[in-house]
């Protein structure tokens, strides 16, 4: 199988290419023995279909990996071994999936492969950024610190999906029954009326129209309309699955209007916090933006921070680097980098920007969760006025004809 591999030389020259091997961990094991430190190894051969269902059903809850790491890093900080701490958590672990994980990190671990490796080979478990930040805690040796943040961040982002999922479930519920009683109505109701309107030539307005229209379409059609809807949905899915769909899939969510605004925060304090890590563990700052790139968790920052991990080893300051870029970087990252710059504390900086952007992160949410339910009522009002017009309306003038 194909691996293609991005790393670094102990000389710090970046290296990329493809390496045969047939599986991921011996194409690792291949490229360490090169004296190269992994910065991403990405299987260029797509997953076979059932491969995909399987891991669907076969997913751990975002709250069980967040109960692990936050167990795990409590172990750690109390200086309990790395091997022993995996045979805790084994123990109180209660999920099947993640259990059996586990177990094999824990002998992957024993047999000789970093815990980022070993995490690596459950992906449909810990994602890119969850490896990332360990394989950079690895680098610096601040393997509890790191497995903290990752505890809290998880518990942060669970807090703001379960507030978002609450504020939905009842807009959500009404719809469904909204697209029921349309159904019910394109299917029996509308029909029955479409003869009785065609005989008294009554003029039917434009709604009633397209909802006849519609209802004689999905009557002869409903089947391919379904084909057609699933194979659509599995040809958008899959192609956001490739490269270059998640290139595209990064560039629409930091442009949406309101979206593209969190986004952006959440990128910026991903890169803080993780960069902030690396330098305080004496990472050379270029070396610290590339790793950090790939632990944010996009791609279009990913190449970002490339370009400015260039600029900084060709001379330039962090804070210049970073202020050419200010449709990714608001301009008070820049300012509190220059500050960090000037004084000497440049990963206390960083945790200052980390911890700022979360905060507007919680605010923007906040904000989103309470317009989301009047929004989508306001939406769900208007669709009923307008089928309770499309069937009143020429009912009502046929009464009149009469």
């Amino acid at each position: 199988m194909k691996y293609k591999y991005a790393a670094r030389t102990k000389q710090g020259e970046l290296q990329t290419g493809f390496v045969e091997s047939v599986s991921r961990e011996s194409a690792y094991n291949t490229l360490t023995g090169h004296d190269l430190f992994i910065l991403s190894l990405e299987e260029t051969e797509a997953r076979v279909f059932y491969q995909q269902i399987i891991d669907f059903f076969n997913r751990v809850k975002s709250n069980d990996v967040m109960i692990f790491t936050r167990q795990f890093a409590t172990l750690l900080d109390a200086e309990i071994s790395l091997g022993d701490s995996l045979k805790n958590l084994f123990q109180q672990t209660r999920n099947v999936v993640l259990k059996e994980a586990i177990s094999e990190i824990s002998s992957d671990i024993d047999s000789g492969l970093a815990l980022s490796q070993a995490m690596e080979k459950h992906s449909n478990i810990f994602s890119s950024f969850y490896v990332s930040m360990i394989r950079s805690a690895e680098v610096t040796g601040r393997l509890e610190e790191v497995m903290g943040f990752l505890a809290d961040y998880l518990e942060k982002e669970g807090s703001l999906l379960s507030r978002v999922r609450n504020a939905l479930i009842y807009p959500a519920v009404v719809i469904v029954l909204f697209f029921v009683v349309v159904g019910i109505m394109l299917v029996f109701v509308f029909p029955q009326l479409a003869p009785i309107f065609a005989e008294s030539n009554v003029p039917l307005p434009l709604v009633t129209r397209i909802l006849l229209g519609t209802a004689n379409f999905l009557a002869k059609w409903w089947i391919a309309v379904l084909a057609g809807i699933g194979i659509i949905f599995f040809l958008i899915t899959d192609y956001f699955r490739s490269a270059e769909g998640k290139i595209v899939l990064d560039e629409i969510q930091i442009r949406l209007p309101v979206i593209g605004n969190l986004y952006k925060k959440m990128y910026v304090a991903r890169f803080a916090e993780s960069t902030g890590v690396l330098i305080k563990g004496g990472i050379p700052v270029a070396q610290a933006l590339e790793i950090s790139g790939y632990a944010i968790g996009s791609i279009i920052y990913q190449d970002i921070l490339r370009e400015v991990a260039g600029s900084v080893r060709g001379g330039q300051l962090l804070s210049q680097a970073l202020a050419e870029r200010e449709n990714y970087f608001p301009p008070l990252v820049h300012q509190m980098v220059a500050v960090g710059e000037a004084t000497g504390k440049l990963e206390s900086l960083f945790t200052r920007i980390s911890d700022f952007y979360t905060r507007e992160i919680d605010d923007i949410v906040s904000n989103l969760v309470e317009l989301i339910q009047p929004a989508l009522m306001v939406v769900i009002g208007v669709m009923v006025a307008a089928l309770f017009a499309a069937v009143l309306l020429p009912i009502f003038n046929l009464t009149k004809a009469f």
